[in-house]
């Protein structure tokens, strides 16, 4: 029989897993749903699955370090439970006030670590290794992007076709006795195997998405003396997910995630998989982490990457040496606006039905001026991440785990 505290505490779950498939769903598929290439309905079942399949293989070594490695299993009584919910649940309220991806991982480790320093349990061995990998983990995602960016992302971006269709990528033809799927006859080859790709990318997201967040959402209430198992507890949070999925996610994919909105396709194909793959292994490893903190950091380095293509190494290393005023901003990521190369949409184009830039043959397409040309980044030069937007962005990542453990340390120490 659960108690009434345990109640309480699956009701939190659910409340906190629901507005992370909410979230999460609209940053996924969003590219997929914009362009036409997948249904909302349709978006919001692959983001279930394949989060089921994240949440029960590799998610499951994250729900073992956050239920009971950081601290004891013992430690996780009913209220210790509800509480470590209720600071994950206020992190997603601050990142909604102020519009930025706080960590929901992040939080719910600040709140555990809270009950550690409270009741004298922390593994704080295994805690130094969480937040080593917490600065390694954005270090590799931007400095992955900066290299894509400078070295990969103008030939990508001049190869990759990315369209949004009048009607769905699949239609049903029923002209013949028996209906079947077949393509658009809109869609070219190139358009196919583009919009493959980003359908493809977008689960891959929501196996990422799963296999770190299921821990976030009932970590504390799975293990020794918790209302759920294991089992129980990824098919509650995957049910969440799925509950927001097909309900406040229709929003988001209209309105798509802010950290995306403004990247050409191609930027965010790139961001979601340097990032998807950072929290994959990580969720390997155990170790929660932030896939909204490693995107982000991976959507800087690209800016940062393709921006510095007009300046050479050593011009970037000795600026003064070299008499020229190179001017690097962090977030130009908006291909070039010469009429003779193809500009491919931005998510945000997508998402409000604008119509896609006119198409280029790819005897049309010009080559891609070397590394330190006059002309090796013709950009617009308005970024999508100014310095004092990505302070204020790193201030919160930092801010809203210490501001768990300052508000559960306490509260805990009251408590139990």
């Amino acid at each position: 029989m659960l108690s009434t505290l345990g109640i309480a505490g699956i009701i939190v779950a659910v409340f906190v897993g629901f507005n992370i498939g909410g979230s999460s769903t609209g940053v996924a598929f969003g590219p997929s749903v914009g362009s036409r290439l997948v249904r909302k309905a349709t978006a919001a079942t692959l983001f279930t699955s394949f989060a089921l399949v994240g949440a029960w293989t590799v998610g499951r070594n994250v729900i073992d370090t956050m239920s009971s490695s950081i601290v004891p299993a013992a430690q996780f009584s009913p209220v210790a439970s509800v509480g470590v919910l209720f600071f994950t649940g206020l992190s997603l309220l601050i990142s909604n006030l102020y519009g930025v991806p706080a960590s929901t991982s992040m939080t719910a480790v600040g709140a555990i670590v809270g009950l550690g320093l409270a009741t004298g349990t922390l593994n704080e061995a295994l805690m130094f290794t969480i937040v080593s990998a917490w600065i390694v983990a954005p270090l590799v995602g931007f400095v992955s992007g900066a290299l894509i960016g400078r070295y990969a992302y103008p030939y990508l971006d001049r190869r990759f076709a990315f369209t949004r269709f009048e009607s769905h990528l699949l239609v049903v033809d029923d002209s013949g006795s028996v209906p079947r799927p077949t393509f658009n006859d809109e869609a070219s080859p190139r358009d196919i195997v583009g919009s493959v790709v980003v359908v493809l990318i977008a689960c891959y997201m929501g196996f990422s998405a799963g296999a770190s967040n299921a821990a976030n959402a009932v970590a504390p209430l799975v293990g020794a003396g918790g209302p759920l198992t294991v089992d129980q507890g990824v098919l509650l949070a995957v049910g969440a997910f799925g509950l927001g999925s097909f309900t406040i996610a229709r929003r988001t994919l209209d309105t798509v995630g802010d950290d995306i909105t403004e990247l050409p396709i191609l930027a965010a194909l790139i961001v979601s998989a340097v990032g998807g793959t950072i929290i994959t292994v990580l969720s390997v490893l155990g170790i929660p982490a932030s896939l909204a903190v490693s995107t982000t950091c991976c959507i800087i380095g690209l800016g940062w990457g393709r921006a510095s293509r007009v300046a050479t190494v050593v011009e970037l290393a000795t600026p003064a040496e070299t008499g020229d005023d190179v001017e690097v901003s962090t977030g130009a990521l908006v291909t070039s606006r010469d009429e003779d190369v193809p500009t491919s949409p931005t998510v945000g184009d997508l998402a409000r039905g604008e119509d896609p830039p006119e198409k280029s043959s790819d005897e049309e397409i010009p080559e891609v001026p070397g590394i330190g040309a006059a002309d090796a980044a013709e950009l617009d030069r308005k970024s999508l991440f100014d310095p004092s937007a990505v302070k204020r962005i790193a201030v919160l990542w930092v801010l809203t785990p210490s501001l768990a453990v300052a508000g559960s340390y306490p509260l805990f120490l009251l408590v139990l």
